[in-house]
């Protein structure tokens, strides 16, 4: 690893953190160069982020011995920079508008011709079902997806191909352009009401802070190659990933902010002081 990697800890506010996001936080901190550790808040779902939950998390990570440069990246303030990007695709001829729910989608797929449906990052892969609109024809209810295909078509790619420094040191993980049309497809880009989505936003902030290591759990995995494939077309550094293990109960269960009874500052008040967390979480 170099010794001038700069990391970020990104949470949404809307809940408490939990062990997971401890671990999260304390991983990225470890491995980023002194003073180079960022922090993100991502409250592009205003309807869930709440400013109380963004206090606990600066309350809970300060006390966790977590320092970081001000002021604090917020995705809500970076809408112009979101729409920048789309635009950018859009000019590329590779993005489409897509008024299906969730019913249609699932009912698309359902469909006796279709057999099983196929599992990708963001669940069930979208059919292509809008694929033949324009942008011309986008309404204020729509999201907007990026035409897979076209995109790779553009790059001229036969592959997305990045390396894990945990994981798989110096083995790339590789995915054909093929398996990333069928196992991914065409993700949303902007959603409705948001005007944009955790891909986009992501790679775009991580470029604007300049971050050199991108760390976050093994479920996130398979995500990165649409992060790549996104910097790619959008001209954007490509930073090197380190996925890590994820916190899990005792059932074997990840945790999520509803397990509310791991919530640090539940923790906290039983007494538990920041050298308890870290061993709880085998740091």
């Amino acid at each position: 690893m170099a010794d001038d990697a700069v990391t970020r800890f990104a949470p949404s506010p809307t809940g408490p953190l939990h062990l997971g996001h401890a671990y999260a936080a304390l991983v990225a901190a470890n491995l980023a160069a002194p003073d180079r550790f960022l922090l993100r808040i991502e409250d592009i779902d205003q309807s869930r982020c709440r400013p109380e939950y963004e206090a606990m998390i600066a309350e809970d990570l300060h006390w966790l011995g977590l320092g970081w440069p001000l002021p604090v990246m917020r995705q809500s303030d970076r809408l112009p920079a979101y729409r920048a990007a789309l635009d950018r695709l859009t000019a590329l001829g590779l993005t489409y508008p897509c008024q299906c729910r969730r019913a249609d989608i699932r009912a698309a797929l359902s469909a006796p011709q279709e057999g099983a449906p196929v599992i990708g990052p963001d669940g069930p892969v979208y059919p292509g079902t809008c694929r033949h609109r324009s942008m011309a024809e986008a309404g204020p209810g729509d999201a907007i997806r990026l035409n897979a295909a076209a995109a790779l078509a553009h790059l001229n790619l036969g592959e997305i191909a990045f390396e894990d420094e945990n994981i798989a040191p110096g083995i790339p993980q590789r995915l054909s352009a093929t398996d990333f049309v069928a196992g991914v497809g065409d993700v949303v880009l902007a959603r409705r009401g948001m005007g944009t989505s955790y891909h986009l936003s992501v790679v775009v902030d991580d470029a604007a802070q300049g971050i050199t290591l991108v760390t976050r759990g093994k479920d996130l995995l398979d995500s990165t190659h649409i992060h790549v494939l996104l910097q790619r077309l959008l001209d954007l550094p490509v930073p090197r990933y380190h996925h890590h293990r994820l916190i899990r109960d005792a059932t074997g269960k990840r945790l999520a902010k509803r397990d509310d009874a791991r919530a640090l500052r539940l923790y906290r008040a039983e007494g538990a002081t920041p050298a308890d967390i870290r061993r709880m979480l085998g740091l």
